[in-house]
């Protein structure tokens, strides 16, 4: 991999190299500027480094962590659910009980085929999501959505045992992490995005877990904002986790049943995601 000025940064063991760091496009609001350093760990992170990372906000892209440092907003909040407190709405629990009667979910480790690429770059075209990238090859998609330095997981949702959807999340000491979900446009009424959300918080309640992480909530970006209406939830906010009860009626809660992936997969530029 290419180290950019050779930066080293250490917080909790192991250390980490800030590979890439430079101003860029915001991808979530029209005519910010972003910043979001690129670090790569020295070795594979154990579930407890995770679990102090996703609490002071990081989130994983392929075998790099980052987080918003950009100069002039601060509108990337992390957000998680605390499983014992979630209360699902009722769109939600009938995503669930839609999704439970027509839906296959396979949990494995991340693999990369021909069928996820085609379905992710579809998903990409369907949702109106590309910020100038071209599409995602299988090398690219193996960079992004398959190479790791954590524990992680991923969800398949077959429909007559055709693959509609993948989800790929990160497994820490006390927590999930949902890193991004896609899935074919033309079967939104299943509300994938939900569901998958929904799949997730039973994995944490089965294994015992804490969190489930959301990544960024962004209230200007529609494809962010969606986030707000699991509630009670929690976001990151100077430093200190605040809670926020909700209410679905509020305006940044508006938006379609069928969630938008959870993250937007934002590029970085070309080079600085090769392995050393």
């Amino acid at each position: 991999m290419e180290i950019v000025g050779g930066k080293r940064r250490r917080q909790s063991s192991p250390a980490e190299w800030v590979v890439y760091d430079g101003l860029t496009r915001c991808p979530y609001i029209r005519g910010q500027i972003a910043r979001l350093p690129m670090r790569l760990p020295e070795r594979a992170l154990q579930p407890r480094e995770l679990e102090e990372r996703l609490a002071a906000g990081d989130r994983r892209q392929g075998m790099l962590l980052y987080r918003p440092r950009c100069p002039l907003c601060s509108a990337c909040e992390p957000i998680r659910l605390r499983i014992g407190e979630f209360e699902p709405s009722s769109a939600q629990r009938r995503a669930l009980r839609r999704g439970d009667r027509a839906l296959e979910t396979r949990l494995g480790r991340p693999r990369a085929s021909r069928e996820k690429v085609t379905l992710y770059n579809a998903h990409k075209q369907g949702r109106g999501l590309w910020v100038g990238d071209d599409p995602i090859d299988l090398e690219g998609y193996e960079e992004f959505l398959v190479e790791t330095c954590v524990d992680s997981i991923e969800l398949e949702y077959r429909l007559d045992g055709r693959l509609v959807g993948a989800a790929i999340s990160d497994r820490s000491e006390n927590s999930l992490s949902a890193v991004y979900c896609f899935y074919d446009p033309s079967v939104a009424q299943l509300s994938i995005g939900t569901y998958s959300i929904m799949k997730q918080l039973e994995l944490c309640r089965s294994w015992g877990l804490d969190y489930l992480y959301l990544g960024l909530y962004v209230a200007e970006c529609s494809a962010m904002a969606y986030k707000s209406r699991y509630t009670p939830h929690e976001r990151l906010i100077q430093g200190q986790w605040q809670r926020f009860p909700g209410d679905a009626t509020t305006a940044e809660s508006r938006a379609q049943d069928s969630a938008p992936p959870v993250d937007t997969g934002k590029s970085i530029p070309r080079g600085s995601t090769n392995r050393p």
